[in-house]
């Protein structure tokens, strides 16, 4: 007989998504596994980007000491739109009161693995979950196989599937593994990491009529950069040399401080919203439910606040047996989703020159951009997207 594992919530996948839903649950008295795929090295030492809406940063606060975002990550109260040669300040401060800090995604990760299995946290790694069952029912089931390969399943009375874009869970929703509305970019972004002090206090994001580049950091000594690429470009196509030469003519103004580079690779651009976000006890959050550019800096937040109404709703539904607002999770969710992907496709489309732009189509996207930088209003409506809406709304 195939081992049968029981609990609570069964929540497939151990991104950020994943890990801060079990220890808000955790918070209420309701037990949960955590199965992800990949090695506890693994999901620690890739390294992707992380800009922290506020709403995020204070949701992560519940973690109290566990939490270093306010110790060893960085605050920012602006942005600098850089076009026509010119640096735009967007003053987030000035203009909404709120900030965003710059933490990379694989050290909140660390933060929350540590502070699960200092709480007893039931987190299983190198485990597959080859499907989800029996969602209409009242105990929905994970198939898996752990890290020898072993068959065993985990029975709870919700499942939630927070395994990322390429979602096991997903199909157990929407039918489909690949069932959403979808949207592909003509560009990507080709992204460095160098071993540099920062080039510049805030991040720049500059529009050129070369194409567009990011201006980032991740440490007093490491800095991460991107610029426009065609989505078939191979990372073995520059010299380091012509890497540099490309960013910089793309920020003119400022003079990049440049240094060894260790790692380079494509960042494709796409868009995802899953048809459906709940089907009986079985829901999807994170990029199991969506994807968006990078350009807003809406991944991780937006799954931040996917767990917070979902928790929510799990409390009521299995501390009270109350699954109202269970199923206006999606409805909920999904508001704050189409704003969020409206937002990275404006800041993509505002950035970026399209492979097929016509002289007009950059005129009118400088008009634009300055109709954003000279307006106080303009100024507003970037900052209060960026620092992010309240969460909840």
């Amino acid at each position: 007989m195939t081992p049968t594992v029981r609990t609570r919530v069964a929540i497939v996948g151990a991104g950020p998504a994943g890990l801060l839903l079990s220890h808000l649950l955790d918070a209420a008295g309701i037990p949960s596994v955590v199965i992800d795929q990949r090695s506890r090295d693994e999901i620690e030492s890739t390294i992707r980007a992380g800009i922290l809406e506020q709403g995020t940063v204070e949701l992560l606060d519940t973690l109290g000491d566990a939490s270093r975002v306010r110790t060893v990550g960085h605050r920012h109260d602006g942005i600098e739109l850089r076009f026509a040669g010119e640096g735009h300040r967007i003053d987030f401060a000035d203009a909404v009161g709120r900030a965003v800090w710059l933490y990379p995604q694989h050290e909140v990760l660390k933060d929350l693995i540590a502070a699960r299995l200092a709480a007893g946290q039931d987190l299983r790694f190198g485990v597959t979950a080859d499907s989800v069952v029996d969602a209409e029912t009242d105990r929905p089931r994970v198939i898996a196989r752990d890290a020898d390969g072993q068959p065993f399943e985990i029975e709870a009375e919700f499942v939630v599937g927070s395994d990322g874009s390429r979602s096991v869970a997903r199909a157990a929703v929407t039918g489909s593994s690949t069932g959403g509305y979808f949207r592909e970019y003509p560009f990507a972004w080709f992204g460095i990491l160098c071993e540099a002090p920062p080039s510049s206090d805030e991040l720049i994001y500059s529009n050129s009529p070369d194409g567009f580049a990011l201006i980032s950091q991740r440490s007093a000594t490491v800095q991460r950069m991107y610029f426009q690429c065609d989505p078939e470009t191979d990372t073995a196509a520059y010299s380091e040399a012509q890497l540099w030469d490309e960013l910089q003519k793309r920020v003119p103004g400022t003079t990049l401080t440049q240094g060894p580079i260790f790692q380079r690779d494509v960042l494709r651009f796409r868009s995802f919203v899953a048809h459906q976000l709940l089907r009986g006890r079985v829901a999807l959050v994170g990029d199991a439910a969506h994807t968006v550019p990078p350009t807003g800096a809406k991944g991780m937040n937006l799954a931040v606040a996917d767990v917070r109404l979902l928790a929510e709703a799990l409390r009521a539904l299995l501390l009270e047996g109350d699954d109202r607002a269970l199923l206006t999770y999606p409805e909920r969710a999904l508001r704050r989703i189409w704003k969020a992907q409206h937002f990275s496709w404006w800041m993509t489309s505002l950035l970026h020159v399209a492979p097929d732009a016509t002289d007009f189509d950059r005129r009118r996207q400088l008009g634009e951009l300055r109709s954003v930088v000279e307006s106080e209003h303009g100024r507003a409506y970037l900052a209060e997207a960026y620092t992010g809406w309240p969460l909840g709304a």
